[in-house]
């Protein structure tokens, strides 16, 4: 479990660099596939490891995510 753990991290951290990085680059909306699927996987982790402050800071991203999917759905 500790494998997945640190790897599940670390896979979560670059999707979400990957997300910033290509807003940066106005990637949109490229940037919501991998920013969105980071922010998912870091929730995941808090949840599976029981850290509420991870759970609370990217789960409350998740319906932002949403939105912005949302979004691009009716443009």
């Amino acid at each position: 479990m500790n494998l997945l753990k640190k790897n599940l991290k670390w896979i979560a951290t670059f999707l979400v660099l990957v997300g910033i990085l290509l807003t940066n680059l106005n990637l949109y909306p490229v940037n919501l596939l991998f920013h969105g699927f980071g922010v998912i996987l870091w929730t995941y982790f808090g949840y599976i490891s029981n850290d509420r402050p991870i759970m609370i800071n990217f789960g409350l991203q998740i319906p932002l995510f949403a939105l912005g999917f949302y979004n691009l759905q009716i443009s």
